[in-house]
Protein backbone atom coordinates (compact mmCIF):
# COMPACT_ATOMS: atom_id res chain seq x y z
CA UNK A 1 0.00 0.00 0.00
CA UNK A 2 1.40 3.19 -0.77
CA UNK A 3 0.72 6.08 0.66
CA UNK A 4 1.61 9.30 0.62
CA UNK A 5 2.16 11.76 3.95
CA UNK A 6 3.01 15.36 4.27
CA UNK A 7 5.59 14.49 6.53
CA UNK A 8 7.17 11.21 5.15
CA UNK A 9 8.82 11.80 1.67
CA UNK A 10 9.70 9.91 -0.91
CA UNK A 11 6.04 8.08 -0.46
CA UNK A 12 6.54 4.95 1.16
CA UNK A 13 4.86 1.33 1.54
CA UNK A 14 3.31 1.51 5.05
CA UNK A 15 2.74 -1.29 7.32
CA UNK A 16 -0.94 -1.83 7.65
CA UNK A 17 -0.56 -3.40 11.13
CA UNK A 18 1.82 -1.58 13.54
CA UNK A 19 2.37 -3.45 17.10
CA UNK A 20 4.03 -1.45 20.11
CA UNK A 21 5.81 -2.46 22.87
CA UNK A 22 5.70 0.66 25.55
CA UNK A 23 8.41 0.24 27.40
CA UNK A 24 9.71 3.01 29.86
CA UNK A 25 7.39 4.43 31.95
CA UNK A 26 9.24 3.45 35.40
CA UNK A 27 12.61 4.25 34.74
CA UNK A 28 11.07 7.69 32.66
CA UNK A 29 9.85 9.08 36.36
CA UNK A 30 12.75 7.26 38.18
CA UNK A 31 14.77 10.13 36.23
CA UNK A 32 12.74 12.56 37.15
CA UNK A 33 12.55 11.67 40.83
CA UNK A 34 8.68 10.63 40.43
CA UNK A 35 6.83 7.97 41.54
CA UNK A 36 5.91 5.39 39.20
CA UNK A 37 2.47 6.21 38.62
CA UNK A 38 3.75 9.70 36.94
CA UNK A 39 5.44 7.45 34.58
CA UNK A 40 2.23 5.95 33.42
CA UNK A 41 0.43 8.78 33.08
CA UNK A 42 2.47 10.23 31.02
CA UNK A 43 2.80 6.62 29.26
CA UNK A 44 -1.00 6.97 28.83
CA UNK A 45 -0.32 10.48 26.96
CA UNK A 46 1.83 9.10 24.77
CA UNK A 47 -0.01 5.87 23.62
CA UNK A 48 -3.27 9.20 23.02
CA UNK A 49 -0.31 10.73 20.70
CA UNK A 50 0.64 7.59 19.17
CA UNK A 51 -2.99 6.80 17.96
CA UNK A 52 -3.63 10.26 16.53
CA UNK A 53 -0.18 10.22 14.75
CA UNK A 54 -0.41 6.89 13.60
CA UNK A 55 -3.72 7.62 12.30
CA UNK A 56 -2.89 10.74 10.47
CA UNK A 57 0.47 8.83 8.67
CA UNK A 58 -2.31 6.24 7.18
CA UNK A 59 -1.87 3.17 9.36
CA UNK A 60 -4.69 1.16 9.17
CA UNK A 61 -4.36 -1.03 12.89
CA UNK A 62 -2.17 -0.55 16.14
CA UNK A 63 -1.90 -2.49 18.53
CA UNK A 64 -0.96 -1.15 21.84
CA UNK A 65 1.03 -3.83 25.11
CA UNK A 66 0.02 -1.71 27.92
CA UNK A 67 -0.07 -4.48 30.78
CA UNK A 68 1.43 -8.09 30.59
CA UNK A 69 0.12 -11.15 32.18
CA UNK A 70 3.15 -11.02 34.26
CA UNK A 71 2.37 -7.24 35.13
CA UNK A 72 -0.40 -8.68 37.74
CA UNK A 73 2.85 -9.74 39.90
CA UNK A 74 3.83 -6.02 40.60
CA UNK A 75 2.79 -4.39 43.60
CA UNK A 76 -0.76 -4.07 44.75
CA UNK A 77 -0.42 -0.40 44.64
CA UNK A 78 1.30 -0.29 40.78
CA UNK A 79 -1.77 -2.76 39.50
CA UNK A 80 -4.29 -0.33 40.98
CA UNK A 81 -2.72 2.58 39.19
CA UNK A 82 -2.76 0.91 35.97
CA UNK A 83 -6.33 -0.37 36.49
CA UNK A 84 -7.25 3.04 37.82
CA UNK A 85 -5.66 4.57 34.61
CA UNK A 86 -7.07 2.57 31.88
CA UNK A 87 -10.79 3.19 33.89
CA UNK A 88 -9.81 7.07 33.69
CA UNK A 89 -9.29 6.87 29.65
CA UNK A 90 -11.87 4.35 29.21
CA UNK A 91 -13.78 7.00 30.96
CA UNK A 92 -12.47 10.26 29.40
CA UNK A 93 -11.34 9.52 25.83
CA UNK A 94 -14.21 7.48 24.38
CA UNK A 95 -16.28 9.65 23.20
CA UNK A 96 -13.83 11.54 21.94
CA UNK A 97 -12.42 8.45 20.14
CA UNK A 98 -15.78 7.81 18.75
CA UNK A 99 -15.88 11.29 17.15
CA UNK A 100 -12.81 10.89 15.81
CA UNK A 101 -13.17 7.46 13.88
CA UNK A 102 -11.46 5.20 15.92
CA UNK A 103 -12.22 1.37 16.70
CA UNK A 104 -11.71 0.37 20.13
CA UNK A 105 -10.50 -3.74 20.39
CA UNK A 106 -9.06 -4.79 23.98
CA UNK A 107 -7.29 -8.60 24.12
CA UNK A 108 -5.77 -9.91 26.78
CA UNK A 109 -7.82 -12.06 29.65
CA UNK A 110 -10.50 -10.03 30.72
CA UNK A 111 -11.86 -12.36 33.26
CA UNK A 112 -8.93 -11.29 35.38
CA UNK A 113 -10.14 -7.52 35.72
CA UNK A 114 -13.06 -5.90 37.76
CA UNK A 115 -16.49 -6.02 36.84
CA UNK A 116 -16.84 -2.29 36.42
CA UNK A 117 -13.65 -2.43 33.44
CA UNK A 118 -14.83 -4.87 31.54
CA UNK A 119 -18.55 -2.89 31.32
CA UNK A 120 -16.38 -0.12 30.43
CA UNK A 121 -14.43 -2.02 27.79
CA UNK A 122 -17.81 -4.01 26.59
CA UNK A 123 -19.74 -0.20 26.57
CA UNK A 124 -16.25 1.13 24.60
CA UNK A 125 -16.10 -1.59 22.36
CA UNK A 126 -19.83 -1.62 21.51
CA UNK A 127 -19.93 2.19 20.66
CA UNK A 128 -17.02 2.61 18.28
CA UNK A 129 -17.38 -0.76 16.55
CA UNK A 130 -18.44 0.59 13.50
CA UNK A 131 -15.59 3.39 12.95
CA UNK A 132 -12.83 2.77 10.19
CA UNK A 133 -10.36 5.18 10.65
CA UNK A 134 -8.06 3.42 12.72
CA UNK A 135 -8.21 0.24 14.72
CA UNK A 136 -6.45 0.45 18.13
CA UNK A 137 -5.91 -2.83 19.90
CA UNK A 138 -5.29 -2.10 23.47
CA UNK A 139 -3.23 -5.57 24.85
CA UNK A 140 -4.18 -5.48 28.83
CA UNK A 141 -3.72 -8.11 31.03
CA UNK A 142 -2.62 -10.08 28.24
CA UNK A 143 0.79 -12.49 27.08
CA UNK A 144 1.38 -14.52 24.20
CA UNK A 145 1.65 -17.88 25.64
CA UNK A 146 -1.75 -17.53 27.66
CA UNK A 147 -3.17 -16.61 24.34
CA UNK A 148 -2.28 -19.62 22.75
CA UNK A 149 -2.97 -21.81 25.58
CA UNK A 150 -6.70 -20.56 25.27
CA UNK A 151 -7.06 -21.10 21.30
CA UNK A 152 -5.49 -24.83 22.30
CA UNK A 153 -8.48 -24.89 24.97
CA UNK A 154 -11.26 -23.26 22.73
CA UNK A 155 -9.61 -26.08 19.86
CA UNK A 156 -10.60 -28.82 22.45
CA UNK A 157 -13.35 -27.86 23.29
CA UNK A 158 -14.85 -27.71 19.69
CA UNK A 159 -13.09 -31.04 19.05
CA UNK A 160 -15.08 -32.64 22.32
CA UNK A 161 -17.95 -31.21 21.11
CA UNK A 162 -17.96 -32.53 18.17
CA UNK A 163 -17.63 -29.36 15.74
CA UNK A 164 -14.23 -29.69 14.42
CA UNK A 165 -11.91 -32.66 14.15
CA UNK A 166 -8.10 -32.97 14.19
CA UNK A 167 -7.81 -33.20 10.07
CA UNK A 168 -9.42 -29.81 9.91
CA UNK A 169 -7.43 -27.99 12.82
CA UNK A 170 -4.21 -26.25 10.35
CA UNK A 171 -3.05 -22.46 11.06
CA UNK A 172 -5.65 -20.16 9.63
CA UNK A 173 -8.16 -22.77 11.77
CA UNK A 174 -6.01 -21.95 14.81
CA UNK A 175 -5.74 -18.23 14.16
CA UNK A 176 -9.56 -18.05 14.09
CA UNK A 177 -8.87 -18.80 17.69
CA UNK A 178 -6.79 -16.22 19.02
CA UNK A 179 -7.79 -13.00 20.94
CA UNK A 180 -6.74 -11.19 17.39
CA UNK A 181 -8.99 -13.59 15.29
CA UNK A 182 -9.78 -11.53 12.23
CA UNK A 183 -7.17 -9.06 12.81
CA UNK A 184 -4.17 -9.27 10.27
CA UNK A 185 -0.36 -10.38 11.87
CA UNK A 186 1.49 -7.32 12.40
CA UNK A 187 3.84 -6.35 9.51
CA UNK A 188 6.05 -4.04 11.89
CA UNK A 189 6.59 -4.17 15.94
CA UNK A 190 8.25 -1.23 17.76
CA UNK A 191 9.72 -1.85 21.43
CA UNK A 192 10.81 1.55 23.03
CA UNK A 193 13.29 1.93 26.07
CA UNK A 194 16.56 0.22 24.76
CA UNK A 195 15.72 -3.43 25.13
CA UNK A 196 15.34 -6.28 22.58
CA UNK A 197 12.80 -8.42 23.16
CA UNK A 198 9.58 -9.23 22.88
CA UNK A 199 8.16 -9.84 25.66
CA UNK A 200 5.60 -12.29 25.87
CA UNK A 201 3.97 -10.16 22.56
CA UNK A 202 1.56 -11.85 19.95
CA UNK A 203 3.79 -14.60 19.96
CA UNK A 204 1.89 -16.40 17.14
CA UNK A 205 0.98 -13.25 14.98
CA UNK A 206 4.88 -11.92 14.94
CA UNK A 207 6.08 -14.79 13.08
CA UNK A 208 7.08 -12.17 9.93
CA UNK A 209 6.82 -8.89 11.51
CA UNK A 210 9.98 -6.54 11.16
CA UNK A 211 11.54 -5.24 14.19
CA UNK A 212 12.02 -1.52 15.09
CA UNK A 213 13.89 -1.22 18.58
CA UNK A 214 14.38 2.58 20.10
CA UNK A 215 16.11 3.62 22.94
CA UNK A 216 13.40 6.33 23.31
CA UNK A 217 11.75 5.48 26.78
CA UNK A 218 7.60 5.72 25.83
CA UNK A 219 6.58 8.58 27.74
CA UNK A 220 8.73 10.37 25.36
CA UNK A 221 7.90 8.88 21.75
CA UNK A 222 7.03 11.08 19.82
CA UNK A 223 5.50 11.11 16.07
CA UNK A 224 9.08 11.64 14.68
CA UNK A 225 9.44 8.09 16.18
CA UNK A 226 7.07 6.63 14.32
CA UNK A 227 8.25 8.22 11.11
CA UNK A 228 11.93 7.15 11.82
CA UNK A 229 10.42 3.62 12.31
CA UNK A 230 8.21 3.58 9.15
CA UNK A 231 11.29 4.94 7.17
CA UNK A 232 13.14 2.12 7.99
CA UNK A 233 10.19 -0.89 7.59
CA UNK A 234 9.43 1.07 3.83
CA UNK A 235 13.76 0.25 3.00
CA UNK A 236 13.15 -3.56 4.36
CA UNK A 237 12.52 -6.16 1.63
CA UNK A 238 9.65 -8.78 3.13
CA UNK A 239 10.67 -12.82 1.46
CA UNK A 240 8.30 -14.58 4.36
CA UNK A 241 11.49 -17.33 3.77
CA UNK A 242 11.47 -17.28 0.35
CA UNK A 243 14.75 -16.54 -1.40
CA UNK A 244 16.00 -12.86 -2.15
CA UNK A 245 15.58 -12.42 -5.69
Amino acid sequence: MAVETRSLAPPLSLPRHVAIIMDGNGRWAARRRLPRAAGHARGAEAARGAVRAASELGIEILTLYSFSSENWRRSPEEVNDLLGLLRYYLGREVDDMHRNGVRLRMIGERDRLPDDLRDRIAYAEALTAGNDAILVQVAFSYGGRGEIVRAVRRLVEDGAAGRLSPIEIDEAVFARKLDTAGIPDPDLMIRTGGEMRISNFLLWQAAYAEFFFIDRLWPDFAKSDLEEALVEFGRRERRYGARAA
